[in-house]
């Protein structure tokens, strides 16, 4: 969430919002009548299939992940009037598998106290707020509220931390008389994107934010008073940039049933491959202090299009899935789409693993599995194998690499010589995607400026498995169920049609790969 120094372009459109919205707005539906009149309107150029888009207009930042009586609901930063970032709203959309979307009305509004930015959402069953009751329990959210005009004027207290409260489960939404709920006496000036949850053990609920360079910590009894407890991470982590949309969570450690505690931070700029990035922390948290003994960042995605992403609250006990905003802020407002911008990553579910450091491991959820239809599935490929089909842009495409690995490339083009190549630099020990010639490349110098790399040391003698997901505009590379992952934008002019597979001494084992269906079928009149 980056305010892209766009304030004073928008603020004679907040000043309209709040003159006509006020503190209760009520919800607008997304644009359905623009979208009615084009046709088609989800099978746009560019626009994914699989992945989760708005109907219309901008997207960043995913909000408020929450689960409740079978349903996922998605909130997101949205701007209703543009395609490009303005005055920040809470879009939503809801799915019962975390794969097929159905987008819902806005939710959230700017008002007089400012835009509506990054922030969470939880179920407070008990109903410690008063706000709901325990046979109707208030899904609650918390957010950043960014004051343009003080940021304008040059104070530093522009942004503080609000709530609202909702009794039918994301439809409607009200906001709390008494905001903001966390104010900001200390004229910080980068304070915001709140994380809430339940913390179990000191039955209290835990709010983390984040203030320019570190993280900071409060509690709460009843969501409503917040006490400041701790920070954490002014002399730990990457500080490259601005630190970000903060989400903090406990996995039990699938090797030895250890639990510890993660800490994500999104980072702008400060990534490995440039820009945006999200770094993350093994530790223990007390309640009130989370301290870690790592040394050096770990990232949980090396690609440049993984930003913001969080975790769901609300879900069984050692599960946590985690969706980010696939985009990069070096580039995000230019990326070649006309009526929506941006696409969110792919749900995905993390888990922790200890091998001589902790370490974070994401694949797909597996309910994608159930909108693929196999294509083709072959024993061997060999180096200088040609496969074709008539797209590639829409399909999971998975193979192991046996024994020791060593140097090869999987190279996808079309026939105007557009390509995108995934390749293994076993010298340097670190897998490369190269996006340079992938297709519309021109509309900003950092989205194709480099080769971007990806640190992996391959096992001695064991195989090596990679998946692939390839979209209209997307590639998302697991390797070794998630050890390392890599997110990329790509804006091909037309499809990919031809695979080949180049090494000097690999071959490819286990090849297979399958259509992803569209999860907008049922979607086109929305």
């Amino acid at each position: 969430m980056d305010s892209q120094t766009l304030f004073m372009r928008h603020l004679i459109c907040l000043t309209l919002l709040i003159a006509l919205v006020g503190c209760k707005t009520e919800p607008k539906a997304p644009e359905t009548e623009s979208l009615a009149k084009r046709e088609n309107p989800f099978n746009e150029r560019f626009r994914p299939q699989y992945h989760f888009t708005p109907p219309t207009h901008w997207m960043n930042d995913p909000n408020g992940l929450v689960y409740h009586n079978g349903t996922y609901h998605l909130f997101y930063q949205y701007y209703p009037e543009d395609i490009v970032w303005g005055p920040m709203h809470w879009g939503h959309a809801t799915s019962t598998d975390l794969v097929d979307w159905e987008h819902q009305a806005v939710a959230l509004f700017p008002d007089e106290l400012g835009y509506i930015f990054s922030g969470s959402a939880v179920m407070d069953i008990q109903n410690t707020s008063g706000l709901g009751t325990e046979d109707k329990p208030a899904m609650v959210a918390f957010y950043t509220y960014h004051d343009a005009e003080g940021e304008k004027e040059g104070r530093n207290d522009f942004q503080t931390q609000g709530m609202a409260f909702s009794l039918d489960e994301g439809e409607t939404w009200t906001k709390y008389e008494g905001n903001p709920v966390i104010g900001n006496p200390d004229n910080i000036r980068d304070f915001r994107d709140p994380k809430v949850f339940w913390h179990e053990a000191s039955k209290r609920w835990v709010l983390v934010l984040v203030a320019g360079d570190h993280a900071k910590i409060y509690t709460s009894p009843n969501l409503k008073d917040w006490t400041y407890q701790s920070d954490f991470g002014k002399d730990q982590g990457a500080h490259g940039g601005v630190w970000e949309c903060p989400d903090l969570f406990e996995l039990e450690i699938g090797e030895t049933r250890e639990k510890k505690w993660v800490l994500l931070i999104s980072i702008n700029p400060g990534a490995p491959n440039g820009g945006s990035g999200t770094q993350y922390f093994v530790g223990d948290f007390d309640g009130k202090k989370f301290t870690s003994t790592q040394t050096e960042p770990k990232w949980i995605d090396y690609g440049t299009d993984n930003y913001a992403g969080v975790t769901y609250n609300n879900m069984p006990e050692n599960e946590r899935i985690f969706i980010g905003w696939m985009s990069n802020w070096n580039y995000a407002q230019k990326t070649p789409t006309q009526v929506w911008r941006s696409a969110m990553t792919l749900s995905r579910k993390l888990s922790l693993h200890k091998a001589a450091d902790y370490y974070l491991k994401s694949i797909p959820v597996d309910a994608l599995n159930n909108y693929t239809e196999l294509a083709e599935k072959r024993a061997t490929v060999r180096s200088g194998d040609r496969i074709t089909e008539a797209s590639w842009n829409d399909k999971k495409l998975s193979f192991t690499i046996p024994g020791t690995l060593t140097d090869f490339k999987v190279v996808f083009s079309n026939v105007l010589g557009e390509s995108v190549c995934i390749a293994y630099d076993a010298e340097a020990q670190q897998f490369l995607l190269d996006r340079t010639h992938s297709g519309l490349t021109d509309f900003e110098p950092r989205f194709a400026d480099q080769v971007h790399e990806g640190p992996f040391i391959a096992a001695t003698d064991q195989p090596t498995t990679l998946t692939l997901y390839l979209d209209r505009s997307s590639l998302e590379l697991f390797v070794n169920e998630g050890e390392l992952v890599m997110t990329e934008q790509l804006f091909p002019t037309q499809p990919y049609t031809e695979l080949l597979f180049e090494s000097p001494d690999q071959v490819l084992t286990n090849f297979k790969y399958a259509t992803v269906k569209s999860i907008w079928t049922n979607n086109q009149n929305q």
